[in-house]
């Protein structure tokens, strides 16, 4: 087996739509779970964005899996539905509260042909409350949480940066199923837990700095309180090139910041001379290393910046990074046939998790809408066999 498999024969169906269901049991999938994702018969919505039934955004979340049509509501499908789910170790939906249970699958009825199973809800807001109706996306659960006000940029006030509450929700609900499994095959439990994540939860716990600083300090944090107290910036090159700069506080990468822009007495001046300064300061300061690099391309700052060991990186579009030669060395991109286009590849970035060494370069691509269905209706079984360990 495999060492960067280490779910192998964990048996997840995935009743999910968009974003964070699909991002939990791909999580799962990526350390070698096996994701049967269940849909309906007109597929996920997020298949269809760009037309067709293979969207990049539907791609994003659904890889190493497989796929099946099914309609609970009709009493053939349900069944087939129901063996999936006597043979599965965990179940994951994120329909608002409520809907699964309109559809055959709710908790209860779930638990009394699988008592073991795993059960995953993940909602916007919660399973009851003032809000639990309510429907929740991206932005309203970044909003909510207060983490969107960390992120606008006050002279130009909108939406940026990608779906970072979906995800981060998946990310917590599968981390939530891996201590539930834990719990169930360490105790050999005869009833698997009910595992519950909302979309505010999960946003509110990922901004703990923002509640630490405000339940200890009564500071109300702004989108440029962490960048001043980290001394972190982005300056423009002579070439139109970005580059990021991480400072912190030690002298020593200072003094190299210092000696690459050939001002070894900037750090000198009152305003800038110490940490707390440069704090205060850090609009000046933005402005004159601003002038300072202007003066070379970007290229020539990460060749004096790389020498004088200061943190920086370039501040990469998505196109350059492929190329670059640490992205190359640790083989972050990955591919495999593509399903619906013969003799092409898909690629995708793969997990970012070793095991003893070994990096996670297998991958399969997206599954095609109803992949599997022909196989479930013939009667097989489409897990794959457990192995014995």
């Amino acid at each position: 087996m495999a060492a960067s498999k280490v779910l192998a024969g964990v048996r997840v169906l995935e009743h999910g739509t968009f974003i964070t269901g699909p991002a939990a049991a791909m999580l799962l999938a990526d350390l070698g779970a096996d994701v049967v994702k269940v849909e309906q018969p007109e597929g996920d919505p997020f298949r269809a964005f760009r037309g067709g039934t293979y969207s990049p955004h539907y791609q994003t979340y659904n890889r190493n899996k497989k796929s099946v049509r099914l309609d609970t509501r009709q009493a053939g499908d349900l069944a087939l539905f129901e063996k999936l789910v006597a043979e599965a170790d965990v179940y994951i939906q994120n329909f608002r509260p409520g809907v699964a249970a309109k559809i055959g699958a709710g908790e209860e009825r779930l638990r009394t042909l699988n008592p073991r199973l795993i059960y995953c809800a993940i909602s916007g807001f919660g399973p009851d409350g003032p809000y639990a109706a309510r429907p929740s996306y991206d932005t309203v659960a970044q909003a909510a949480s207060g983490f969107l006000k960390l992120l606008i940029n006050p002279a130009n006030p909108r939406v940026v940066g990608p779906a970072l509450a979906d995800a981060i929700t998946g990310f917590y609900a599968a981390y939530g199923i891996l201590g539930a499994l834990y719990e169930r095959e360490k105790l050999r439990a005869p009833q698997g837990r009910r595992v519950e994540v909302s979309m505010l939860e999960a946003m509110t716990h990922f901004n703990l700095d923002a509640y630490t600083h405000l339940f200890s300090e009564g500071e109300v944090m702004g989108p440029y309180s962490r960048p001043s107290v980290s001394q972190s910036y982005v300056l423009c090159c002579a070439d139109g090139k970005w580059i990021a700069l991480h400072m912190s506080s030690p002298p020593k990468f200072w003094e190299g910041l210092a000696k690459a822009i050939e001002k070894p007495d900037l750090f000198d001046d009152p305003r800038f001379a110490t940490r707390e300064a440069r704090i205060a300061n850090q609009e000046t300061l933005i402005d004159v290393l601003g002038g300072h690099f202007r003066r070379h391309e970007r290229a020539e700052w990460c060749r004096r910046l790389a020498g004088l060991d200061v943190p920086h990186s370039p501040m990469y579009d998505t196109n350059e990074v492929p190329d670059d030669p640490q992205a190359k060395h640790l083989q972050l991109f990955v591919d495999a046939p593509h399903p619906g286009e013969p003799g092409k590849r898909w690629t995708t970035v793969r997990s970012p998790v070793s095991f003893d060494g070994e990096r996670a370069l297998a991958v399969t691509a997206p599954p095609l809408l109803g992949d599997h269905d022909e196989a479930l209706r013939a009667g097989g079984s489409i897990w794959q066999p457990r192995e014995e360990r």
